[in-house]
């Protein structure tokens, strides 16, 4: 058979087979991306139970559950390397953020597991526990701005203005918590109050993207006022009013055990009767 049949008969190239392009979050990423709040509130709740009454969520930070002093640290210990990973699994299947951004994500994931690996002692905190503490708080406050995405189609979220938003509440939050550090009376809910928002947003971004359709070749791309506003922000309001009721649970929780131990115990009373 000559060449030339064979070459009338040769295969199509790989590049003219169609090729089907990949999500911009992987449905394992906004699982992980979800489970990060969930774990990380979670388990400083309930490793606050675990802690003696002396113990104040205003007014105490989440290492000291995780700490060599505190009470069954596995918790806290365990809450902390699992949203650790969920940020390394959220990193690998966010494909529709820049490079830059899942880079952070991983920063962010890696310190998580150093503040795991280095916890604070009984008494004052260690360098490499303070340093991995300070990575990972400014790593995750500075991510919105780098999940920027000037492609289209986007959601608002993910545009220059509503990620410079974001980054600006998130720095501003961040900034509270360095001042509760320097003997504020709410450090603990400083903490708590940042780190549930801030461990929210890549699920919220993980969802918009999600729902972000790629546009279909030859055709113009529309705006989808529906997709790029309102899903996003009632996924925000949301996440707000969770943190919201958090901190209101802490404030009762700290309210209850203030009142427990300025309450004078039963049995004193009737010994100084007798």
């Amino acid at each position: 058979m000559s060449t030339a049949h064979w070459q009338g008969r040769r295969l199509p190239i790989p590049a003219a087979w169609p090729v089907r392009a990949s999500p911009a979050a992987h449905p394992w990423a906004i699982v992980s991306a979800g489970l990060a709040p969930i774990l990380l509130t979670g388990g400083y709740l309930l490793a606050g139970a675990l802690q003696p009454a002396s113990y104040s969520p205003l007014r105490t930070t989440i290492s000291v559950m995780a700490g060599q002093a505190g009470t069954d640290r596995w918790v806290m210990t365990s809450g902390i390397v699992l949203v650790a990973g969920c940020y390394l699994v959220t990193a690998a299947g966010l494909t529709g953020v820049r490079a830059s951004a899942r880079a952070l994500l991983i920063v962010a994931g890696m310190a998580g597991l150093g503040i795991a690996a280095s916890p604070e002692p009984a008494r004052g905190a260690t360098p490499g526990h303070l340093a991995w503490t300070v990575v990972g708080a400014v790593t995750i406050a500075v991510w919105p701005a780098f999940a920027a995405r000037r492609a289209s189609p986007r959601p608002l979220i993910l545009g220059v203005c509503g990620s410079a938003a974001v980054t600006a509440v998130f720095v501003a939050l961040l900034g509270w918590l360095l001042i509760e550090t320097r003997d504020g009376s709410v450090l603990g809910l400083a903490e708590r109050l940042t780190s549930s928002t801030q461990t929210c947003w890549p699920f919220i971004i993980a969802v918009a993207l999600r729902r972000t359709r790629r546009p279909r070749p030859g055709l113009a791309i529309e705006k989808r006022d529906a997709l790029r506003g309102l899903p996003p922000t009632m996924m925000v309001m949301a996440a707000f009013c969770a943190v919201a009721a958090i901190v209101t649970g802490l404030f009762v929780s700290d309210s209850r055990a203030a009142a427990v131990a300025a309450a004078p115990l039963p049995f004193l009373d009737q010994r100084a009767t007798t």
